[in-house]
């Protein structure tokens, strides 16, 4: 039997040429094609692949979803079975959705940016986060590629942990870059290089650039549907995975506190 299903999907974007399938290039559709392909033994247009979200080259995910159609008779099996050959995608989760669902249309979508917290103002970050709140014009802070600019900021929100600034951002959709450019304002201004009310102007139209803040620091954290529960992956299964990543990180600092 034919089932439509939505897979959670994590990866960190360091290791692709962002997730939109390229020619030539190595990507998340193009790996999570690749792992279907072998395991289900099927040619890739057999599966529909369609993805929730676009990521650039360097940004990361922890809850992208993709959505496909398999035979596969146990998609719980199929997730352990995809997790076993994919070299750098992560199938977290999965649920069994109807044949015409569109992962486009989510209800909520949360990015989380991370900066470094020494030297930053929280309290100005967290002014200035306030200001992007509510429906805008982000024309000024976003790369137009010929969609409307107007976008509803449900939640901008600043905290801190263990040494960093996470900013976390949510809403139904977001613009090219405009997470990033968003950000590089609140560094701006939690520097003292700029003011909430500079933020503000550029908002409303003047001429004002904070730059774009760095890909590998940004991650979709999640997204959410309201009619969709996703059956998490059994515990353990990334374990090994997070102990040795944690091992490995611990090497690369001594050597280069050692220099």
């Amino acid at each position: 039997m034919t089932r439509r299903l939505a897979a959670k999907i994590a990866y960190l974007g360091e290791d692709f040429s962002g997730s939109q399938r390229q020619p030539g290039l190595r990507t998340v559709e193009g790996e999570v094609l690749r792992c279907l392909s072998r395991i289900c033994q099927a040619p890739e247009e057999h599966f529909g692949l369609k993805a929730a979200s676009r990521t650039d080259r360097g940004v990361n995910a922890l809850g992208n979803v993709v959505v496909f159609s398999t035979d596969f008779p146990d998609p719980s099996e199929l997730m352990r079975a995809l997790n076993a050959v994919s070299e750098g995608v992560y199938f977290r989760g999965w649920a069994e959705v109807p044949s015409d669902f569109n992962p486009r249309f989510a209800d909520e979508r949360v990015y989380r940016y991370i900066l470094p917290a020494e030297g930053l103002d929280v309290a100005a970050a967290r002014d200035c986060a306030r200001v992007f709140l509510g429906e805008h014009d982000f024309r000024s802070f976003c790369r137009e590629d010929g969609r409307p600019t107007v976008v509803s900021v449900d939640g901008a929100e600043v905290s801190e942990e263990e040494g960093f600034l996470v900013l976390t951002f949510r809403a139904r959709h977001y613009l090219w870059n405009m997470i990033r450019r968003i950000s590089a304002a609140i560094d701006a201004v939690a520097r003292g290089q700029a003011s909430p009310e500079d933020v503000a102007a550029a908002l409303e139209g003047s001429e004002s650039t904070f730059g774009v803040a760095r890909a590998d620091a940004l991650t979709l954290q999640d997204i959410v549907y309201g009619e969709v529960r996703f059956e998490a992956v059994r515990e353990g299964t990334f374990s090994a995975m997070a102990e040795e990543e944690r091992f490995r990180s611990a090497l690369r600092s001594s050597f280069f506190s050692s220099l």
